[in-house]
């Protein structure tokens, strides 16, 4: 770190106008206490998005259990549809950090996802619910997805680059640990009346058992509440991360934006893709086995993989871990074949459970370590360009900043697109062929393609 300006007086208020990262007496006296606290509150709120973003992939699989009519392809699609809303969204929310201000953009983002969370409680206590009213809600619930995005934009702003893989890869993967907290959660929440006094009685499924599906997502409202008031009074603005759209949409005329997309798409997009279709291939395949009680497993390797991934980045270099992650991938897709069931073989659960377990594991590491190789690739180019037009350090470092969280934003948009389209080829691969199998040669040859982008572009050069 380099001392970059005076320091000022601590501010106290929601606004900090003063901010240093770089500065090694600042980050020690008041930047790192200030960071850690809005990352940890990040975190949570995160952590909850990912509950909401990923709430179909519980309830899709009870729907036709309490009376529901829905087809496999129309229950495969309604786990997609959050994913492929979100990734929509992602891009918006790239860049509204430094139009709005984290703290309160996170405070709004937040509570807007008791919209979604209050109506399927509802929605699923009603077997005449149409469909596009599920499919509607499932589209609201995408609008949890898009956080991730303004998320790991705004805690950017907030570390010194020396850092910034560790609290990014902190701040993603603990809050892609929401996914299985989601999936632990909401079997165990369904089993009880705990919402009882607002309405919603139990419901009787095609096996006798007795359940509440709209706990499933009403459980997560009060702690979207305190969430909400936790960002609105705990986090902070930085004035120092104010740019406007127009300064921050020249990223996207950067060759190494649409490289990294495509390794996001292959790590993150595969961790969210499974997270959302894991139940329901499980259950086409493997129908005697309870798989909501083993669903979250994988969610909770990869979203600590990602933490991990972060890290080991930062002190192996994100390039070198990503292409031997990439490898593995691969090699994992490729064992996945031997655990199916098909002509003379009944497959392997333990077996199909174990190669999948791998793939969750993968996805998370390499989504830590492709992130942290976003931040080092756009800072050292906007760096480069700044220094080349003989711009200050200052201004340099800011305007590294800024493009480092629009490209993190927008990369990140890209990422979430496996979540639709990984469900959604399963469903197709199984409704044309009977079997997944077609599905995961796509992706096989999607991880061969990223191992070798990856090697061409960066491990080959050696430049990052």
């Amino acid at each position: 770190m380099t001392q970059l300006a005076p320091l000022q007086p601590e501010e106290n208020g929601a606004v900090i106008q003063d901010w240093q990262p770089e500065n090694e007496r600042f980050w020690q006296q008041r930047g790192k206490r200030i960071a850690n606290r809005n990352l940890w509150i990040s975190v949570f709120c995160l952590l909850l998005a990912f509950c909401v973003w990923m709430l179909f992939s519980a309830v899709a699989v009870n729907l036709n259990k309490v009376g529901f009519t829905f087809t496999t392809e129309q229950l495969f699609l309604l786990t997609a549809l959050p994913s492929i809303s979100g990734a929509l969204l992602r891009i918006p929310y790239s860049f509204v950090i430094p139009v709005f201000g984290g703290r309160r953009w996170t405070a709004f983002s937040t509570g807007i996802l008791l919209v979604p969370c209050l109506w399927l409680g509802f929605a699923v206590q009603d077997t005449s619910t149409a469909f596009s009213i599920f499919v509607l809600i499932a589209l609201l619930c995408g609008f949890a997805g898009a956080n991730f995005a303004s998320s790991m934009g705004n805690i950017s702003f907030f570390f010194p680059k020396a850092q910034q893989g560790g609290a990014l890869g902190i701040n993603g993967g603990l809050g892609n640990l929401g996914v299985s907290v989601m999936q632990f959660a909401a079997p165990l929440a369904v089993s009880i009346a705990v919402f009882g006094a607002f309405g919603g009685g139990a419901q009787h499924t095609s096996s006798g058992e007795t359940i509440w599906l709209q706990n499933a997502a009403w459980i997560w409202v009060p702690f979207l509440l305190v969430a909400t008031l936790a960002a609105w009074f705990g986090m902070n603005d930085l004035a120092a991360a104010k740019s406007s759209l127009r300064e921050q949409l020249p990223v996207l005329k950067r060759g190494h934006l649409w490289v990294m997309a495509l390794l996001y798409l292959a790590t993150f997009g595969s961790f969210i893709g499974f997270s959302a279709g894991f139940a329901m291939l499980a259950k086409t395949q493997f129908p005697d086995i309870s798989i909501l009680h083993y669903a979250f497993f994988g969610p909770l390797l990869g979203a600590l993989a990602r933490s991990a991934g972060g890290i080991i980045s930062d002190r192996l270099g994100g390039v070198r871990v990503t292409l031997a992650n990439f490898v593995l991938m691969a090699l994992f897709a490729a064992l996945l074949f031997l655990t199916l069931p098909g002509e003379g073989t009944s497959g392997s659960f333990s077996a199909f459970f174990a190669v999948f377990m791998g793939l969750f594991l993968t996805a998370g590491l390499g989504s830590g370590s492709t992130y942290q190789m976003i931040a080092v690739i756009f800072r050292k180019l906007t760096l480069e360009k700044a220094s080349a037009e003989g711009k200050g350090i200052e201004t340099a470092q800011r305007e590294a900043v800024t493009e480092t969280s629009a490209a993190l934003g927008f990369i990140s948009a890209i990422g979430a697109l496996g979540g639709f389209f990984i469900p959604q080829t399963f469903g197709l691969s199984l409704s044309m062929l009977g079997t997944p199998t077609g599905a995961m040669k796509i992706f096989l040859a999607f991880y061969l393609l990223c191992v070798g982008v990856t090697w061409l572009v960066y491990g080959r050069k050696n430049k990052f």
